[in-house]
């Protein structure tokens, strides 16, 4: 993988990983209750999710692309308008949710289990993994270092965005309570994915 398309992968997933969402509001919660550390065993558990997700997406991609080259077109093209949806939901949807509180919490010993069972029933990862990330796979190189690259890529930014939201929750929850922050906060995660997205399908 080249640089610039493992540092388009970075661009986009980080973003990704910083737009909240159920994932999100888990680790608040559990900082909340617990304090950072603990949090981060349902970071760990949605990191661990994600593995799940990559190997569904690395299985058969490499000869699908190389077969019908169309596939990868179609999927960049699907990838655009999806990130599109997305980050315009983003922007005129709700508010983000503050409310969350400790009592929103799994039990301590279920945080990475509680974590784990969320990433994998949410659709989310099944747009980044499922139709987002099968263009960054190259059919004419060795699909077992891509992998590798795509896995500590993918579980570093992920990890990354979620401590930012367990170190920094009750600072992120104070400020997005304030309707005009919230709302220049979903304007700048809309136009970071648009941007992120962008680039790194059409780049």
């Amino acid at each position: 993988m080249d640089f610039e398309t493992w540092l388009k992968l970075v661009v986009l997933f980080g973003a990704g990983g910083l737009t909240p969402g159920p994932a999100v509001m888990l680790v608040m919660a559990s900082s909340f209750r617990y304090g950072f550390r603990p949090a981060m065993l349902a970071a760990f558990g949605i990191a661990a999710a994600n593995v799940l997700w990559l190997l569904l997406a690395a299985s058969g991609t490499g000869a699908l692309l190389e077969a019908f080259p169309a596939v990868t077109f179609a999927l960049k093209m699907l990838g655009l308008l999806v990130i599109l949806y997305l980050a315009l939901s983003v922007i005129i949807g709700p508010l983000p949710d503050m409310s969350v509180g400790s009592e929103d919490a799994p039990r301590r010993s279920r945080l990475f289990a509680k974590g784990l069972g969320l990433q994998i029933s949410s659709p989310m990862p099944l747009v980044y993994f499922g139709i987002l990330l099968p263009v960054f796979f190259d059919p004419a190189k060795p699909m077992i270092q891509q992998f590798l690259i795509m896995l500590i890529t993918v579980t570093v930014t992920e990890i990354c965005g979620l401590a930012v939201y367990a170190g920094f929750s009750r600072w992120i929850r104070t400020k997005l309570q304030d309707p005009r922050a919230a709302k220049a906060f979903n304007w700048i995660i809309g136009i970071v994915m648009i941007i992120s997205g962008g680039w790194a399908i059409l780049g």
